[in-house]
């Protein structure tokens, strides 16, 4: 109670210190004294002291033994795992991987996973890039496998000592939080060129979802579970390995599946540095302004997304626990079974099944018998066991017969690259439907007033961003920004959050990105107010009503797992170079978080209150506003965060095409081979969001015990 006392003391003073500062040192910075830039003196230098270390490192790669006896060793080891994997998918030919992942894709789940999986590799060939598909795949697949190899192990160390978590977490933030630009640099100068740095600069936004939710499925494993285990004399390490991970693995599985996601977004960055594949396609693109080209590689990208996260979502245990194995309709809705011609398509489809069966059957005897006959001559029991086990894996070996004809075939007519008469010809009516837009909607007139992509960006920079880098850079100087964003956090989240938004806005301006990082949040403030202008009435209507929520879920879908630099290229051609297009991809990558969270949190309103409000009269309108939002803020606000953090991240990538601020300097420290550049704009960026992602918490959390009172 006393401490609690003192705290809301020290909470007193603090607002009356801030309330008499910040008019005070607003009159100085007007009448007496410019403060608007941020000291030069009070810079720590971090540049200098990372560009001497990239010298040195360059000048002893080949002597020092930690490039000798590390470095070295574990970039051959991954060189040779790419070379051998990727050797292996391009020696198939793709009839092969294409029914290889239609049997696995059946044995493992149903009908219509293998039809979504079979087609998603069959439309990577159709747009004619099978080749920097597979490349894609090995380089995916090696990383996460080492991904695997470092973030299990850690993660189950997370879970048994607070002490190791408590260290990893800011590890992991800054993992996760820092651009790829920023550590490209380091890991080339590590690693060499080309592919084998592309691998480890995938690992690094892979490893955080293994170590956190490894970690977070053993903490959940049911104390009675492990306390059993252990009355019953198990060893520690049997209690990991047979009820912690057993346990723990559907939560594993989907750090798994997000470690995939999180590889596949850096795919294009990767490709800047050499990774070759799909990402370089994508950026053969964009340095061309070809937006035909751009998207084939994108939606190609998008199907290797779909692919592996069916598969992976589905090998989970959880997930095969809740399918019925091959129960009701095989391939249409079982809303459908109604229909006669669904009932029709589904008799056809059990016949044929039970043909499929009766082959397996078959072939399994057939290799059974020669089986049965060898080992009979040693034991008769063990004979009939090895027969029964070789008979039960009919589908297996049904499968092999299947694949090995298909390769034989294949490789004898050189099925090695897709045929030309399966190409989906999308590039040239894309390119053409783009340079249309950019002719026609650039700037026209209707009615006498004058609109288009053209004035919206004017509209943009004259009325949004000028003014908000006006009050940021010039109005307010920079102890009394500070002060303020203190002020937010005292607000929402008490004296810990002023003191560490206070650190983190005065860190910025340590590194020298004091300017850099206001033009950056000016940036970040629009492109968050354009999309949720957007994204929070599409999210009530999808939450309100079906048939739009069924009509946004693919556009969403699509904006989500398209690589976020595809949005690049129509954009520029739309809105020219600049900070505009950044802004608008910027906006077009975060709709998704938004829309998804409103309508979900519209959907979860509590049913019994809705029905209240609608029993007491309330209007459509009046549900809305004083009942389901309500309700839903919470769920709202955590789409906001999410947001932020997204158009925080395409913002950066926005430097590449003209972007100013934090994004275009980490971009120049790239290109340029400045690392002390480069890392001092990436811990900018770490900072800025680290500093917008608490304030939203802490604002989320208000509504939520604002809601519980």
């Amino acid at each position: 109670m006393k401490s609690q006392q003192v705290r809301q003391l020290y909470e007193k003073y603090l607002w009356l210190g801030l309330l008499l500062a910040i008019p005070t040192l607003l009159l100085i910075h007007h009448l007496a004294y410019d403060l608007s830039q941020f000291p030069a003196a009070l810079n720590v230098g971090l540049r200098e002291p990372i560009d001497y270390f990239q010298f040195w490192a360059i000048g002893n790669r080949n002597s020092h033994p930690l490039f000798v006896y590390f470095f070295g060793p574990f970039s051959a080891t991954l060189d040779r795992s790419l070379r051998w994997l990727e050797g292996w998918l391009l020696w198939f030919p793709w009839p092969v991987v294409v029914t290889a992942v239609f049997l696995l894709s059946q044995k493992i789940a149903d009908l219509r996973l293998a039809l979504v999986t079979s087609s998603s590799v069959l439309l990577m060939g159709m747009m004619g890039l099978w080749t920097q598909s597979m490349q894609t795949l090995a380089l995916m697949s090696v990383a996460v496998f080492f991904s695997l190899l470092v973030g299990l192990p850690l993660g189950i160390l997370s879970a048994r000592s607070d002490r190791f978590e408590r260290a990893i977490r800011p590890l992991l933030d800054a993992m996760q939080t820092m651009p790829a630009f920023t550590y490209l640099i380091p890991v080339g100068l590590f690693f060499g060129v080309a592919r084998v740095p592309s691998i480890v600069a995938t690992m690094i936004y892979a490893i955080p979802p293994v170590i956190r939710l490894t970690g977070l499925g053993l903490r959940r494993v049911s104390p009675a579970a492990v306390e059993a285990a252990r009355s019953f004399g198990s060893t520690e390490r049997q209690l990991l390995f047979k009820v912690q991970l057993p346990l723990a693995l559907p939560t594993i599985m989907a750090g798994v599946n997000q470690a995939i996601m999180m590889a596949l977004s850096i795919v294009v960055i990767a490709a800047i540095i050499g990774a070759g594949g799909l990402g370089k396609a994508v950026l053969d693109g964009l340095s061309r302004l070809q937006v035909g080209m751009a998207t084939e590689a994108g939606l190609a990208i998008v199907f290797l997304a779909i692919l592996l996260d069916r598969l992976t979502s589905t090998v989970s245990p959880s997930v095969r626990k809740r399918r019925p194995y091959q129960t009701g309709f095989r391939l249409l809705p079982i809303t459908w079974r109604h229909w006669p011609p669904a009932q029709l398509i589904e008799a056809a489809l059990d016949r044929l099944y039970w043909w499929g069966g009766q082959l397996c059957q078959f072939v399994g005897r057939l290799v059974a018998w020669p089986i049965e006959m060898l080992v009979a001559r040693l034991d008769r029991f063990e004979a009939n066991e090895v027969g029964q086990t070789v008979k039960s894996s009919g589908y297996l070996f049904t499968s092999l017969l299947v694949l090995g004809l298909l390769l034989g075939i294949g490789r004898y007519l050189h099925w090695l690259t897709f045929p030309a008469w399966l190409r989906l010809p999308l590039r040239q009516p894309i390119d053409n439907l783009v340079a249309w837009m950019r002719d026609n909607l650039f700037r026209f007139e209707i009615g006498g007033l004058t609109v288009g992509t053209g004035p919206l960006s004017e509209w943009i920079i004259l009325y949004a961003l000028n003014p908000l880098d006006y009050l940021l850079q010039t109005w307010l100087p920079w102890p009394v920004l500070i002060l303020l964003v203190m002020g937010l956090g005292l607000a929402l989240g008490g004296q810990r959050l002023a003191v560490l938004s206070g650190l983190l806005m005065f860190g910025l301006g340590l590194l020298g990105m004091w300017q850099l990082s206001l033009v950056t949040l000016s940036q970040v403030l629009v492109s968050v107010l354009l999309a949720l202008l957007l994204a929070l009435p599409l999210g009530i209507l999808a939450g309100r009503n079906n048939l739009a929520n069924s009509l946004l879920r693919p556009v969403l879908d699509l904006l989500q797992t398209i690589p976020s630099f595809v949005f690049l290229v129509p954009v520029i051609m739309l809105f020219s170079v600049g900070r505009v297009p950044g802004i608008i991809a910027a906006v077009l990558y975060a709709l998704p978080p938004a829309i998804r969270l409103t309508s979900l949190g519209i959907r979860q309103a509590d049913e019994a209150a809705v029905e209240a409000a609608v029993s007491f009269g309330s209007t459509s309108w009046q549900t809305l506003t004083k009942v389901q939002l309500p309700l839903a803020l919470p769920t709202i606000m955590s789409g906001i965060n999410q947001t932020t953090m997204m158009v925080l991240a395409m913002v950066v990538i926005a430097g590449m095409v003209g972007g100013a601020g934090l994004g275009l300097e980490a971009v120049n420290g790239l290109f340029r081979n400045q690392m002390g550049r480069g890392i001092e704009a990436g811990l900018a960026i770490v900072f800025l969001a680290i500093l917008l992602d608490r304030l939203l918490q802490a604002w989320a959390k208000r509504f939520e015990v604002r809601r519980e009172t």
